[in-house]
C-alpha cells in the first residue's frame, strides 16, 4: 500500500517536472526562432529605406511576448453575446464619465466637431469604448507586441506591414519611440490607432511639430479626420434594431463583419420585419440586415437579435471589423446624444 502511494507520488512529480521542462524547452525554441526572425526582419526594414541606426535601435529591445498570442486568440468580440457586449460598454457610468470629459474639453471638442463635420457624441463614444476616456491606454511595449504578432503565423503579413510603417514613422520623426506603449495588438493613444492609421490620418492639430495621440487636441482631431476621410455622414443613423419574421431567406442575414452582403433599400426588407410600419427611417436608404450572434454564439437564435444597418455603421466597421463593436459605438453615441 505504501509502495503504491510512493509510486503514485513519484509519477505525479515526474509529470510536473516533464511539464516544466517541456514548457521551458518550448519557450527557448520560440525565443531562438524569434531571434532569427528579428534578424530577417531588420534586413527587410533596412532594404525598404528605413535607416539602419533606427532599425538597430528600435528592434534591439524587441522581445517575444507569449501573453500577446493568448490575447489574440481570446478577444471578447469572439465569445460575448451581443446583449452582454453592448451593456458592458454603454452603461450609465460610461456616459457620466464621457460627459465629464466633454465638459472639461468642450471648446476643443466642439471646434473639432464643426471643422471635420463629425459629431462629438461619436468621438466620445469611440474614445469611451477604446480606452475608457484615456484610462486604459495599454501598457504593452508596442514594438514587441507587433514583432510577436508578425512572428506568429495567424496574421503575420498584416502585422509585419504595421511594424514596418511604425519604424518609418519613427525614422521620419513623426512618432517618438520612447512613448510607444499601448495595446497588445500594437494600437496606440486615446483612440487606439494602428501605425497605418497614424500614417494616413493622424494630425498635428496643435502645430507643435509632433503627433501626440495621447493629447485631447491631436487625438480627437485625428479621429475626426479619419472618420471624415472614410465618408462618415453627420446626423444620419447607424442602425435600427428590428424583429424579424421567419419568412426572411437566410441569405439576407449577415453574421460576419468581413463583408456585408445583400444590401437593399429599407422598403425591400419591410416585408420581413414585424411592425415595419412603425419604422421611422427613409424607405430609400440602402441597408442590410445583421444577426451578430448567429454562427458565433452556440445555440443562438437565428433571427435575434437583428438589426438594419446603414452606411455609417459600415464606416465603424472600417475602424474595427466587429459587428458588436460597431453596435456598441453607435449605441453609446446615441446615449450621449440624449444627454448633451
Amino acid at each position: 500500500m505504501i509502495f503504491k502511494k510512493m509510486l503514485k507520488n513519484l509519477i505525479t512529480i515526474n509529470f510536473f517536472v516533464f511539464l516544466i521542462v517541456f514548457s521551458f524547452s518550448s519557450l527557448l525554441a520560440n525565443n531562438l526562432e524569434f531571434s532569427l526572425w528579428i534578424d530577417d526582419f531588420k534586413k527587410k526594414a533596412i532594404s525598404s529605406g528605413i535607416s539602419k541606426d533606427v532599425v538597430d535601435d528600435v528592434m534591439s529591445g524587441a522581445r517575444f511576448l507569449p501573453k500577446v498570442i493568448e490575447y489574440d486568440r481570446y478577444q471578447p468580440e469572439f465569445y460575448e453575446d451581443t446583449f452582454t457586449y453592448i451593456k458592458k460598454r454603454t452603461n450609465t457610468k460610461k456616459v457620466k464619465k464621457g460627459l465629464a470629459l466633454y465638459k472639461k474639453e468642450k471648446l476643443i471638442i466642439d471646434k473639432i466637431d464643426k471643422k471635420f463635420l463629425i459629431e462629438k457624441e461619436l468621438l466620445l463614444a469611440l474614445m469611451g469604448i477604446e480606452t475608457n476616456f484615456g484610462k486604459y491606454l495599454g501598457k504593452m511595449d508596442i514594438i514587441s507586441s507587433l514583432a510577436t504578432l508578425s512572428f506568429d503565423k495567424r496574421r503575420s503579413e498584416f502585422f509585419t506591414n504595421e511594424l514596418l510603417i511604425l519604424l518609418k514613422l519613427i525614422d521620419q520623426g513623426i512618432i517618438k519611440k520612447d512613448i510607444l506603449f499601448g495595446s497588445w495588438a500594437g494600437a496606440f493613444g486615446n483612440f487606439q490607432f494602428m501605425p497605418r492609421t497614424i500614417k494616413n490620418y493622424a494630425i498635428d492639430y496643435n502645430n507643435n511639430k509632433i503627433i501626440e495621440l495621447k493629447s485631447i487636441e491631436d487625438s480627437f482631431a485625428s479621429a475626426a479626420n479619419y472618420l471624415n476621410k472614410i465618408g462618415w455622414k453627420k446626423d444620419t443613423p447607424c442602425y435600427t434594431k428590428i424583429e424579424l419574421n421567419n419568412k426572411i431567406p437566410k441569405k439576407y442575414l449577415n453574421s460576419s463583419a468581413k463583408k456585408i452582403k445583400n444590401k437593399k433599400k429599407v422598403k425591400f426588407f419591410k416585408k420581413y420585419i414585424k411592425n415595419s410600419n412603425k419604422l421611422n427611417i427613409d424607405d430609400d436608404l440602402l441597408s442590410a440586415i445583421i444577426t451578430p450572434d448567429k454562427d458565433i454564439i452556440p445555440g443562438s437564435n437565428t433571427y435575434t437579435p437583428a438589426y438594419l444597418i446603414y452606411s455609417n455603421y459600415e464606416k465603424i466597421l472600417n475602424w474595427n471589423r466587429s459587428l458588436r463593436f460597431a453596435l456598441a459605438v453607435c449605441t453609446l453615441k446615441n446615449n450621449f446624444k440624449n444627454e448633451i
